[in-house]
């Protein structure tokens, strides 16, 4: 006899682990009761009218509320259970399950409750009793719809007749998995109009095999949009592997049992929307699993060792941290000692922890803590804040159990936890987010020592521990640490020593899960330095041809002027956010770029010159600027609020408005601003280290709303070399997926070998997309696609492996080009034709391999870092359209018109003749040329005669002088490493003339190059 693996062995898998025993023992023994703590529902008991198992309903009613019951029973003789169940009905239309699950249910008057809580350690025998007669049932194939009433869920879950969660479960043994085709069956197979699969009826839906669980809250036909629901394997997606089972065996062995469940819906979901929005306007939130697994392993560390600990949580962008310390306060301040060492100090009918602490820079917060408390917690009034170590005593004082204080107060916060010695302490700080950084910051900087200095160079974590450093960590506190980035001395600080002296978070959800699962994108697949850029404009192996006046101009304008002014800067980055982000109207039209400049003077040029460039060319969108306090520029004081028109307290929001596309920053907005708007980001600023992570993850939120994919994403840098971008984001990623430089032979191969395989005609390929962007009708175009499909699936003798490799190769061809369709400053026809036409053809190639869904998991995983480590060295020589520049792929109508026949000629030779004629033999690339310009500049700003001979000196004439020596002697001191630069310099006296002038123009009215 072999091993059942088919999908009705994870049914009774999970039904034997709830209940003890499968239906079919239960038959053969009836007077046994399940040694479980579910029983098994009968499928029969389910009235789809009202989603109700109504046999345990009014079996739980009649046990633990039979005097309410009795009272209604003699006022409503003969339609009792009626009025009750319309009752329910009406109720839970309102407001959903989880609030009768929480209040209860009032019919007349009386009032039933559904549910009875997990007892805490302190509650009474009456709470555990209570408890311990809720009636938890697990039903397979339920017959849910009333419409088609064959139509069955694979399992249910159930307390007192409710029903709890819904699973469709599947098994990747026999071809079907949770990510595909469980997933698959809840959007297109199951009817969400239907009581059981109404928003709020059901607390959550899981697709379920033996390998992954995804959930959602909400069915909502094709648009449902399923989470992850899975613990991370190797710091990624996914789950470990099991010694003892099945890798899911962790949700029903510990997620859905009795005590988990009901600690879920009592201290976790939440119904989120304005008390006046009808349900459906709601979000119900349900924990990741993460979330669950950090809070409740904080309870238990706490409850087991007492006060006195530090906790280090390293979660990343997108881990929903915000939930994650919402939960974690409200519970801490019902966690119980529960070790025996923690009773003696501690009465086991004391609480921890007197006072939870919030220390964090999210305004935000302190409203989301009061709102969630309201639906946890019957004492409603119990949050505070606190910006004294006074406030602190007295919110004690006044009974307030959670306390709001932001990171430039924490060091009145900690003097006050040392004042009050005979309390207990939780604080959790939330470190990692300073995006409001303002005066209140500088007010920080004055008290820790710092001066003067910026008040936009703030660091949240060198605050606290510059902090902790100068008053001694009190034993009556315990510190919850939450981070994305923890810095080298903060590990040190709440992390957990290893025996080999190391120091490990205590919990990690890392930056490689969240990008795997989705809730952040990754932002490094698209990362481009400005030297990369321009190396694109001759990566083409062949040499094709261009437009001769037209690339002259180009590159005349990339060598003279970007090397010299931030004018030229912001307008190759206007260009590039106009052509690649706007015109294609990407996000439908509502993406958003940053600029990010070395310092507020420079955010102040930038912004100014942005601004006259969108007036001159008319375009329809603004830009914002964000800097703290006030800045001299020119002799002229500028401040944000001035610049934008508006308070600086809107501006977050104000760019949230689709007029404003733009936001040029310095430090402020680098870290803790959620806008998942935006895609393009402009960097001309030095980022290091954890903030180089904090910065560029301002792109990574995903919005699945309006379709937000790694390949809308684009970074252009001016200032940072892609290995420090790389050595920034090591430590907090786990894998490395930067390439240090794009190349567009990649798309040479990939066709090449498409080519080969004779699948499709070129001249298909033609016919497809003039047809297709004429706009016909699609009914037109199918017999093109499949044809081709019907070569590839029928006709050709092809192995099977030959056909894996032309999907993977096709799939490839369709990613990389959508992501370098954003960076290629040229177009080449032929790729943007086969682009089009394989994104087509692409789901209707049938391959039969039998591990189908890691094949299309290859498939969706391929980027173009990867690719670029694996490409072969063979390039194909194909020639640029003439017609090239004619297509727009965003015009389903391109027309054009083009006056006479441009010259051509090779770029090579453009770029030398360019050369030549301009800088006389200097045989520097364009990118040298700025390169050494900006380091000549750089080295006299550094001269020590520089500020007082010449930058304060206001004879002109005397101030040329000046310049003619520095420059003398910063040029003789290069001559070495700079030898052919010198000799132009010293022997040509024109050049020495255009080169003098160029710094010295950039000098006087420009900031560091």
């Amino acid at each position: 006899m072999v091993s059942n693996t088919k999908e009705i062995a994870l049914e009774q898998a999970i039904e034997r682990q709830l209940a003890g025993l499968t239906r079919e023992e239960l038959a053969a023994t009836p007077a046994a009761a399940t040694p479980g703590p579910f029983r098994i529902g009968r499928p029969e008991d389910f009235d789809a009218e009202f989603a109700l198992d109504t046999r345990l309903f009014w079996e739980f009613l009649e046990k633990t509320q039979g005097k309410l019951l009795d009272r209604l029973k003699t006022r409503n003789p003969g339609d009792w259970q009626r009025k009750i169940l319309e009752r329910f009905d009406r109720t839970i239309r309102q407001k959903g399950a989880l609030h009768l699950l929480k209040k209860g249910l009032s019919v007349e008057d009386a009032h039933f409750t559904l549910l009875y809580p997990a007892p805490l350690a302190s509650s009474a025998a009456s709470v555990h009793e209570n408890f311990a007669a809720n009636i938890w049932s697990v039903t397979r194939q339920v017959r849910y719809s009333r419409a088609n009433t064959g139509e069955e869920i694979d399992m249910v879950l159930f307390v007192n007749g409710l029903p709890l969660i819904t699973l469709e479960l599947k098994n990747p043994w026999t071809g079907q998995t949770a990510r595909y085709h469980g997933q698959k069956q809840y959007r297109e197979d199951r009817d969400p109009t239907q009581p059981l699969l109404q928003f709020g009826r059901a607390l959550v839906h899981m697709a379920v095999d033996t390998d992954e669980v995804f959930m959602t809250t909400r069915l909502a036909g094709p648009a449902t949009y399923f989470l992850p629901f899975n613990k991370g394997h190797n710091e990624g997606a996914g789950n470990p592997p099991n010694p003892m089972g099945h890798k899911t065996a962790y949700l029903w062995e510990e997620v859905f049992q009795p005590r988990s469940l009901a600690g879920i819906i009592q201290h976790f979901m939440l119904l989120e929307g304005k008390p006046t929005d009808p349900l459906a306007k709601k979000t119900l939130i349900f924990p990741r699993y993460h979330q669950l697994d950090v809070v409740r392993a904080l309870l238990d560390h706490a409850a087991t060792t007492g006060v006195g600990h530090s906790y280090l949580i390293q979660h990343s962008a997108g881990s929903g941290k915000s939930n994650s310390i919402t939960w974690a306060a409200y519970q801490l301040i019902e966690t119980y000692p529960a070790g025996p060492g923690v009773r003696g100090a501690r009465g086991a009918d004391q609480p921890l922890f007197d006072s939870v602490i919030v220390v964090t820079d999210r305004r935000l917060l302190d409203k989301q803590l009061r709102e969630n408390i309201k639906d946890f917690s019957e004492v409603k009034n119990i949050v505070a804040p606190a910006l004294r170590s006074a406030d602190l005593k007295a919110a004690l004082e006044s009974g307030k159990k959670i306390i709001i204080t932001t990171i430039q107060k924490f060091p009145f916060i900690i003097d006050g936890i040392a004042d009050l010695s005979d309390k207990r302490f939780a604080v959790i700080i939330d470190e990692a987010h300073s995006g409001q950084s303002g005066l209140a910051h500088d007010n920080m900087n004055r008290a820790m020592g710092a001066g003067d200095a910026d008040p936009d160079e703030d660091d949240p974590q060198d605050r606290i521990l510059a902090a902790m450093q100068a008053r001694k960590m009190r034993g009556n506190a315990s510190y919850f640490a939450f981070t994305a980035t923890p810095k080298n001395t903060t590990l040190e600080k709440f992390g957990e020593r290893q025996p080999d002296g190391s120091f490990k978070p205590f919990h990690l959800y890392s930056m490689k899960q969240a990008i795997e699962e989705g809730f952040i994108l990754d932002v490094l697949a698209n990362y481009t330095t400005y030297k990369s850029y321009y190396e694109i404009q001759k990566s083409i192996a062949d040499n094709p041809l261009f437009d001769t006046k037209k690339a002259q101009k180009k590159l005349r304008a990339y060598v003279e002027r970007s090397q010299q002014t931030i004018n030229t800067k912001a307008e190759i980055m206007l260009d590039h956010f106009i052509e690649q982000v706007v015109t294609p109207k990407k996000l439908r039209g509502k993406a958003k770029g940053m600029i990010v400049t070395q310092n507020i003077e420079a955010a102040i040029r930038y912004y100014k010159a942005i601004t006259r460039l969108l007036a001159e060319r008319g375009t329809p969108f603004k830009a914002l600027i964000a800097f703290s306090g006030e800045k001299v520029v020119d002799g002229v004081t500028y401040t944000e609020a001035e610049m934008n028109g508006f308070p600086e307290t809107e501006t977050r929001d104000q760019f949230d408005k689709d007029e404003y596309r733009l936001l040029v920053v310095a430090n402020k907005y680098l870290t803790g601003f959620d806008q998942p708007k935006l895609t393009a980001m402009y960097v001309d600023k030095k980022l290091q280290h954890v903030l180089a992570v904090q910065a560029l993850s301002r792109l990574n939120r995903a919005a699945p709303k309006l379709g937000k994919r790694t390949e809308d994403l684009f970074i252009l840098d001016f200032f940072n070399d892609a290995a420090d971008i790389k050595a920034a984001f090591d430590p907090f990623y786990t894998i490395t997926t930067l390439s240090s430089a794009t190349d567009v032979n990649v798309l040479h191969d990939l066709k090449a070998s498409l080519d080969q395989v004779g699948v499709y005609e070129w001249q298909e390929v033609e016919d497809f997309v003039t047809r297709y962007f004429a706009g016909e009708d699609a009914q037109k175009l199918s017999p093109l696609i499949d044809t081709t499909a019907d070569r590839f699936n029928q006709q050709l003798e092809l192995e099977e492996k030959d056909k894996i490799d032309f999907k993977i190769k096709a799939r490839q061809f369709v990613k990389i080009y959508g992501q370098m369709a954003s960076i290629i400053p040229f177009e080449v026809v032929e790729w943007e034709k086969l682009f089009w036409f394989l994104k087509f053809l692409l789901p209707k190639l049938r391959i039969t391999d039998p591990d189908q869904d890691t094949l299309d998991e290859l498939l969706e995983a391929v980027d173009l870092s990867s690719y670029g480590l694996e490409r072969t060295k063979l390039n194909q020589a194909i020639g640029l359209d003439s017609s090239a520049s004619e297509l727009d792929p965003q015009n389903p109508n391109p027309r054009g018109y083009r006056e006479g026949d441009p010259e051509k000629d090779p770029l090579d030779e453009i770029i030398r003749t360019f050369n030549e004629r301009w800088f006389q033999g200097w045989s520097a690339t364009p990118e040298e040329q700025r390169v050494k310009f900006v380091n000549i500049v750089n080295s006299i700003r550094a001269h020590p005669d520089y500020a007082e001979k010449y930058e304060a000196n206001p004879d002109p004439y005397n101030r040329e002088l000046a310049l003619e020596r520095m420059l003398q002697e910063v040029m003789l001191k290069r001559r070495k490493e700079e030898l052919e630069l010198y000799k132009l310099f010293a022997s040509d006296p024109a050049f020495k003339a255009a080169w003098s002038q160029s710094i010295a123009s950039v000098l006087k009215g420009q900031p560091n190059a």
